[in-house]
């Protein structure tokens, strides 16, 4: 961590560096253990703010500085996301990435040589950031082991004596004491220097049932030194790892579709292991289910409310031949923007549809008002004129909703707006 900051006030902006990329940056390491999202000390978060003078773009930026971390601090996996991006990464899956790659089983050294292979596949795969395992090591710990026949000979059970050793070491609140306002937790258990002597800790005494007495722990149970890993998580009651990854410069769909691919082909699971594929990609997976059905449902009933309103075929197919009309202006724009098909994008989408469908109406209205009202014909010279009249009143509806989004177009790249920005496009 301490190389990382120097780095970065390297780059900071200052009166010796004007131009520097960034203008300040925060970290955090580590999260407390009853933390909501608990994370380990080995493990930091960098916030960083840009310098939108220093004359660079901020892909360029994140480029050479994501090159120099990896030379300057070899065997330290980085990640870059936008904040809010990140945040609904951990929202959606619990995995702070785009896409996660979820390997379930139940021996974590067979789950950390799959997740070594996953990891070597996905690698070769273009416009993928290079994937990070989920940090599983082997610490030192103290093994009580329990020894069955003692437990059954004493009349004792796991979990009383669980209890005991929990109370102990860790602590139990039994009460809480006042003072003025405030509360605060009465908590029992062995004193600190008895905490940490590990080497007496089998002279711990536990009652016996029936006052019966006292026994030693260690005539119950096999207390030394052993390893064991630093974290073990689980999901729907099955140990996982998690490979973690993120785009650049490539749609998420089709990214995920070719790691999926290699993975089918090039790794191969023992029995009673399976790979799930989650993060950003999961939710928007099933949004993108969810807005196409319901938007097929909604283009039915607009055809069942347009034939109520105009009992003909081709009238209703008429003014919904707006929406691909429609359509053709939104696909540009996100090709012209260099930008995917997100479920951001799709809202935008529907949005337009309603817009388009919406002025087609005003139109047929119109036409009908004309050869009703006013006696007109169905003739080309009544649908120029119908269309002129409306022309006004469409357009300027259109032109107020877009000149109103093109702030959040011209200013798409700035972090906040990762979600409005694909709908203000389309």
């Amino acid at each position: 961590a301490k190389a990382i900051d120097a780095k970065f006030r390297n780059l900071q902006k200052s009166e010796q560096n004007p131009k520097g990329e960034i203008l300040f940056f925060v970290r955090r390491t580590g999260r407390a253990e009853m933390d909501e999202h608990a994370m380990a000390v080995s493990a930091s978060e960098y916030i960083l703010s840009m310098n939108p003078d220093s004359g660079r773009h901020r892909e360029d930026i994140l480029k050479q500085i994501l090159a120099e971390l990896r030379d300057e601090v070899p065997g330290v996996d980085i990640e870059v996301e936008q904040p809010l991006a990140h945040l609904i990464s951990h929202m959606v899956s619990g995995v702070y990435a785009q896409i996660a790659i979820k390997i379930h089983g139940d021996d974590l050294d067979t789950l950390q040589q799959l997740s070594e292979r996953v990891k070597a596949t996905v690698q070769s795969v273009p416009g993928v950031t290079p994937p990070v395992v989920e940090a599983i090591r082997q610490t030192e710990e103290l093994h009580i082991r329990l020894r069955s026949d003692d437990l059954a000979f004493y009349g004792l059970t796991r979990a009383y004596v669980a209890q005991i050793l929990q109370t102990a070491l860790q602590g139990e609140v039994v009460s809480q004491v006042l003072e003025g306002q405030r509360r605060f937790d009465l908590l029992v258990r062995l004193e600190e220097n008895y905490r940490t002597d590990y080497a007496n800790l089998g002279r711990l005494r536990i009652d016996l049932p029936n006052n019966r007495g006292q026994i030693e722990l260690r005539n119950l149970a096999d207390i030394g030194e052993g390893t064991g890993p630093n974290a073990i998580n689980r999901e729907n009651a099955r140990r996982r790892i998690v490979i973690r990854c993120n785009t650049q410069e490539r749609d998420l769909a089709s990214a995920v579709a070719e790691i999926q691919q290699r993975v089918s082909r090039e790794v191969t699971l023992p029995e009673g292991y399976f790979i799930e594929y989650g993060g950003q990609f999961e939710s928007q997976q099933r949004a993108t289910t969810l807005i196409v059905t319901l938007a097929a449902i909604s283009v039915v009933g607009m055809f069942v409310v347009l034939m109520i309103l105009y009992p003909s075929i081709r009238i209703v197919l008429q003014i919904l031949n707006a929406l691909p009309t429609a359509f053709i202006g939104g696909v540009l724009a996100l090709v012209i923007t260099q930008q995917s098909l997100t479920v951001a994008s799709l809202v935008g989408f529907i949005s337009l549809g309603g817009i388009a469908v919406r002025n087609g109406i005003l139109l047929v209205t119109h036409y009908f008002h004309l050869m009703k009202e006013e006696g007109e014909l169905f003739t080309q010279e009544m649908v120029v004129r119908g269309s002129l009249e409306r022309l006004a009143p469409v357009l300027m509806t259109a032109l107020t909703a877009g000149i109103g989004l093109v702030p959040l177009v011209l200013g798409g790249q700035e972090p906040g707006r990762e979600i409005l920005y694909p709908v203000a496009t389309v």
